[in-house]
């Protein structure tokens, strides 16, 4: 009886480890922004697109990974873009970079607005929850500018 007891705690400390490890793993990727987003038309309410952000050297960047909206097709470009992402394929462009933790924010960073060709200033924010992510573009100060709420999709 006691080789059993024994043997069971043997497998239940590991097993409860790694439960913990899981657990911990799971609740560290909400607090990052890194991840499948879906924007929302500011017009009509409707999911507007899908956006990958990811982390390299301490810095975020977010890429178009696809339109939602009936009237976008893959070839579509950015006519209105300014930079060197005129003419580009607004799918697989980068629209958000430079973007590094500042306590419980990310800020520093820029922002296209392929509908526009404007660029803004950029910070992003996540809920408690880490499934929604409020991104503001803005101009000077960030009172002058305006938020969209992105949901977590991955």
């Amino acid at each position: 009886m006691q080789a059993s007891t024994f043997l069971l705690r043997g497998l239940l400390l590991p097993v409860m480890a790694l439960f913990l490890f899981t657990a911990q793993m799971s609740h560290a990727a909400t607090n990052s922004p890194v991840g499948l987003w879906q924007t929302i038309d500011d017009t009509s309410g409707q999911p507007r697109s899908l956006i990958r952000i990811s982390q390299k050297y301490g810095k975020l960047s977010a890429v178009i990974e696809k339109g939602l909206l009936a009237t976008d097709t893959p070839d579509a470009i950015c006519d209105k873009c300014k930079d060197e992402r005129k003419g580009q394929k607004i799918v697989g462009m980068t629209i958000a970079e430079g973007l590094t933790r500042d306590g419980d924010q990310y800020s520093g960073g820029r922002i296209l607005d392929p509908e526009n060709g404007k660029i803004y200033n950029c910070k992003m924010q996540l809920n408690e929850a880490g499934d929604e992510l409020e991104v503001r573009g803005y101009i000077g100060i960030s009172l002058i500018g305006r938020s969209q709420i992105w949901k977590r999709i991955e």
